[in-house]
């Protein structure tokens, strides 16, 4: 980002746009917006949402007749809805349906319910677009509702019946998952259901014949705040009780591990020391299951990012998260073999992971476990795996299975006749290659096991 610069992502609204100056994010106000400002303002309804932590805090730190702006308290590091658990993903619907229902019980109502109005920061969702609430107008439906339907309870309902893998064609789908391939993937029998027919399947209808303005104008021309209250209500205790029906493979990972107690007390022990070696303050885990070994480290982390490709393992660091209420660690889904790209209007919308993570700079990167799965199931030779987290780690702290690793030897089993064709699997070849983007500052084999744990410092930090 430059500066001064007006955010890629924020150019739909009329009311006003972000901005970053100096890497910190702003927000300019038009004259359009002055009297909700001034209303949410005055009234205290800003600082009540504060309080109780539906909304961004921000300050106001301009004012002219022209514009305000406003800076937003500042969030390190923004995921997006196809990186957020199942169990996310559901705070983040329910979390813009009470900032709607609070909103209603103050005469406001949110104009817009898209689901990147949604952060992750300091354990919580937090809704971030100061500029999606409105008056609210007697008898008129939710204008978001549709919005609402397209990017939460359509996904959520989805990914209940096909796996929270499905939440991840939100990335294809930057205005919401259309109602009719919503409506196509539920199993015939939600027809039945009054709920799914009624906000789902009789939705998609009417958008299919074209008749959604009509329908709109003929039955909801006039819906009472009280009926309002209804649709709310009846989409948060739906969603409240979603849940998934899948098990994975990384779920329970820390409970059949290859390696004793003793190697892995070891481990956790020398991450720890590594980390407090290189001072670091920010770190990011790119595979780090249910954040077991983030959670051991001692030192002071400010920022603490923990992906994993396992839907399951990111859902149970979410409720570590909560429950332990861990305000500096951050859980999301991230898979390193197609991890997420930019896309929206010119790619520039939402940036990819890797330029986030860029700017970011985290002081320390984990990679545990991890390389034998880049280099025998995806096939990434090393110079690229090192090129990759090259381009945005300080310092990398990475374990190599060797080839007598049970996990290593399944994976190179698993090619059958072309297992001769992975000879360079071995710790030579990774040490030389990765010795051209980093310098090695100490490597100890676990006790116990096939592995050898390494601490890199980038040759160009």
């Amino acid at each position: 980002m430059t500066n001064n610069s007006r955010h890629a992502s924020s150019y739909r609204d009329p009311s006003g746009h972000v901005y970053v100056e100096n890497d910190i994010i702003k927000r300019i106000i038009f004259p359009s917006y002055f009297p909700q400002y001034e209303a949410l303002d005055t009234s205290g309804f800003f600082q009540k949402a504060f309080q109780h932590k539906l909304l961004i805090p921000h300050e106001e730190i301009e004012k002219s007749t022209t514009q305000i702006c406003i800076q937003p308290e500042q969030i390190p590091f923004i995921t997006y809805p196809y990186e957020w658990s199942f169990q996310q993903y559901k705070e983040a619907a329910l979390h813009t349906l009470k900032l709607q229902k609070y909103a209603l019980q103050h005469n406001f109502s949110l104009k817009d319910a898209t689901a990147y109005n949604i952060a992750f920061h300091k354990g919580n969702a937090i809704f971030i677009d100061t500029l999606s609430l409105d008056f609210y107008a007697e008898n008129t439906p939710w204008r978001a509702y549709k919005q609402f339907i397209t990017h939460f309870l359509g996904p959520l309902v989805v990914a209940k019946y096909h796996g929270a893998e499905f939440l991840k064609t939100m990335s294809n789908f930057i205005d919401g998952i259309p109602l009719k391939l919503i409506a196509s993937l539920l199993p015939g029998k939600t027809k039945l259901n009054p709920f799914l027919y009624t906000n789902i399947h009789l939705l998609a209808k009417y958008e299919n014949k074209h008749q959604e303005e009509n329908v709109k104008e003929s039955k909801q021309a006039s819906l009472s705040k009280k009926g309002l209250f209804n649709i709310i209500d009846s989409l948060y205790n739906y969603i409240k009780k979603l849940q998934l029906k899948e098990q994975s493979e990384w779920g329970n990972y820390y409970q059949k591990t290859n390696y004793s107690d003793t190697a892995f007390q070891q481990k956790s022990t020398i991450i720890n020391d590594w980390i407090q070696n290189i001072q670091a303050r920010s770190v990011i885990d790119v595979g780090g299951n249910d954040g077991t070994f983030v959670r051991q480290i001692t030192s002071e982390i400010e920022v603490a990012l923990v992906g994993d490709i396992d839907n399951n393992a990111v859902d149970q660091n979410h409720y570590s998260v909560k429950k332990n209420k861990e305000q500096n660690m951050l859980p999301f889904v991230i898979d390193l073999l197609n991890p997420s790209a930019a896309i929206g209007f010119q790619n520039t919308e939402r940036f990819s992971f890797v330029k986030r993570v860029q700017e970011l700079k985290p002081d320390a990167t984990l990679a545990l476990a991890l390389i034998h799965h880049l280099s025998l199931t995806g096939n990434v030779p090393f110079e690229n795996s090192a090129a990759f987290f090259a381009s945005f780690s300080k310092n990398l702290i990475i374990e190599f299975p060797k080839r007598a690793d049970s996990y290593a030897t399944r994976l190179l089993n698993a090619k059958a006749e072309f297992k001769d064709q992975f000879g360079h699997y071995n710790l030579e070849n990774f040490e030389k290659i990765y010795s051209q983007h980093f310098e090695l500052v100490s490597k100890t084999t676990i006790q116990d096991s096939e592995r050898v744990l390494y601490l890199f410092k980038n040759k160009k930090s």
